[in-house]
């Protein structure tokens, strides 16, 4: 009978509604095909309890704070900033691309906004230095995705609401990672600059080190204010993006960037954005209850029994999925879908949750530059004007260098634990 749902979903989605609509739709369907109905009654208050969680404020909050300095005019500041410290290094402004996203990653949580505000910024100053526009939006697209690892992280607060894991935990657990991964580009942009001959080096003009500093210095208290406040256990992460939101208008002031119509347009975002999160939320609710009714992950880890796979040939099996998912569908859903399933017997088999989460989002957002739906991949492609797939065939050494990371992280559990086990959230 399940044939029934799978033609269903495929008329929806040739119809062009929106997935989340589908997935609930898709799901109500299954209630009824499989003798349920009756359960159909307690799905309100199963949807309910499923969003009616405080941690789950910080959320909009996180989001908040990245538009409000978007709309600020934050960006030259921290690209000022990046330039004074990277810039007169060989390839310095592939340096300068990596280094301004892991600024941004503090600040939005973002890989598609970072993309969009980096392409808009950084992508014609390469250019114009020398650097040809496929390199330049390569590198852009590339770096983008450390948006999302580093706190906030709004995918990680997402995944922790999923799994009923510690928030703080999560987000500290993501600062290891990110490094590595904007260690493991700059790198790789050496390795370029060298064999390409990109400009850079000691003779190159920029910025005075400490007047940039200063300048980017209210920006750069807000990874500080959330993370601090959490580590020491001084503020819960909502408390902190409370806070973080404050911090956020402070800077806006500073830099005089703050006017109604900014924060008209950056309410409005994030009130469109968490709408948009929770109808996601809804749908995976239906499908969870539905899921735990028909025993589907039971089924599943008997499934993994029978294949012989456990600990890390599990969490290989895991990275290949989530990452298919990431190159196709949007993170949230990916993970409203997928994690109900894999999460209790990834967590049965011993992974860690934090250690889980943190492997499961780097998945989804590298998925996000590849082929053929790739988020941040269109997005670059699209402002930088630069043909889809010949970015595509570009960002091949770099995703390359990221799965890489990815290994390494998922058979060194302590890359990620390591942080939370100091602060006592793991």
């Amino acid at each position: 009978m399940y044939w029934i749902v799978i033609i269903a979903l495929i008329l929806f989605l040739r119809s062009g509604t929106p997935v989340a609509y589908i997935v609930g739709a898709a799901t109500v369907l299954t209630f009824i095909i499989t003798g349920n109905v009756r359960y159909l009654a307690v799905l309100p208050q199963r949807i309910f309890s499923q969003i009616d969680i405080f941690s789950l404020m910080a959320m909009p909050l996180f989001i908040l704070v990245g538009e409000i300095m978007n709309h600020t005019g934050v960006t030259r500041y921290l690209v000022n900033f990046s330039m004074s410290v990277m810039g007169r290094f060989k390839g310095g402004l592939g340096h300068v691309n990596v280094m301004t996203s892991i600024f941004f990653a503090g600040i939005s949580g973002s890989a598609v906004a970072d993309a969009a505000t980096t392409s808009n910024v950084l992508v014609p100053a390469m250019r114009e230095r020398g650097y040809t526009n496929t390199y330049a939006a390569a590198i852009t697209a590339a770096s983008s995705i450390i948006g999302p690892i580093i706190p906030p992280s709004i995918i990680l607060v997402f995944y922790g609401v999923l799994m009923q894991v510690s928030i703080g935990g999560l987000l500290i657990s993501g600062l290891v990672p990110g490094f590595l991964l904007g260690g493991a580009l700059m790198a790789i942009n050496t390795y370029f600059a060298h064999r390409h001959d990109h400009p850079g080096g000691r003779g190159e003009k920029m910025p005075s080190f400490l007047p940039s500093f200063v300048k980017a210095l209210p920006a750069l208290a807000l990874p500080v204010i959330i993370l601090g406040g959490i580590a020491f256990g001084i503020v819960t992460p909502t408390e902190a993006a409370a806070l973080a939101v404050i911090a956020a208008l402070g800077a806006g002031m500073f830099y005089r960037g703050v006017s109604l119509s900014n924060l008209v347009a950056s309410f409005k975002r994030t009130a469109s954005l968490t709408g948009f999160i929770f109808v996601i939320m809804i749908a995976a609710a239906c499908f969870g209850w539905i899921a735990a009714l028909e025993h589907w992950p039971q089924q599943l880890a008997t499934f993994v029994t029978g294949l012989g796979l456990s600990g890390a040939s599990f969490l290989l099996m895991t990275n290949a999925v989530f990452l298919l998912c990431g190159m196709f569908t949007d993170i949230p859903l990916s993970l409203a879908l997928i994690v109900p399933l894999f999460g209790p017997v990834a967590t049965a088999q011993g992974i860690h949750p934090i250690h889980l989460g943190i492997v499961i989002c780097l998945n989804l957002t590298i998925g996000m530059t590849t082929p053929p739906y790739g988020a941040c991949l269109i997005t670059v492609s699209a402002i930088t004007k630069e043909d889809y797939w010949s970015l595509s065939r570009a960002l091949l050494p770099f995703i390359f260098v990221e799965v890489a990371i990815l290994m390494l992280i998922t058979f060194i559990p302590e890359l990620s634990l390591f942080l939370p086990r100091m602060f006592g959230f793991a």
